[in-house]
């Protein structure tokens, strides 16, 4: 749960709600073929459950003292600027997330754990 505390009380938010919120903005920028698998319970989940995508697969969302901490592991189209790419990723996730929750986003990494050609 991650907390936000204002004049009029508590506001919980739940981490799923957080992690689905990201990883489809994530997935959804410019040359992002894919999300990775950010931790090893991510990996026996995709393994056992032989699906391919996960709201939350590749996204680690932490609550600290200045706001925010997003990490998010992502698969790029081969041949892209994988900075600009990352740049774009960075500032659409943090746009959706102050703007849908109020939240201040400290900071977002991004990790290329892979590269996929297009398919055409």
């Amino acid at each position: 749960m991650i907390k936000l505390e204002n004049h009029l009380g508590t506001i919980e938010i739940c981490q799923s709600y957080f992690s689905a919120l990201i990883g489809r903005a994530a997935s959804s920028c410019f040359g992002v073929a894919g999300m990775g698998n950010s931790n090893k319970r991510q990996q026996l989940r995709a393994f056992l459950r032989k699906a391919k995508i996960f709201d939350d697969q590749g996204v680690i969302v932490r609550n600290t003292a200045d706001g925010l901490a997003i990490e998010l592991h992502i698969v790029v189209t081969y041949g892209l600027n994988i900075s600009e790419i990352c740049k774009s990723i960075t500032n659409k996730v943090r746009y959706t997330v102050e703007n849908a929750t109020g939240m201040q986003v400290h900071e977002v990494k991004v990790y290329v754990d892979g590269m996929k050609a297009e398919e055409s």
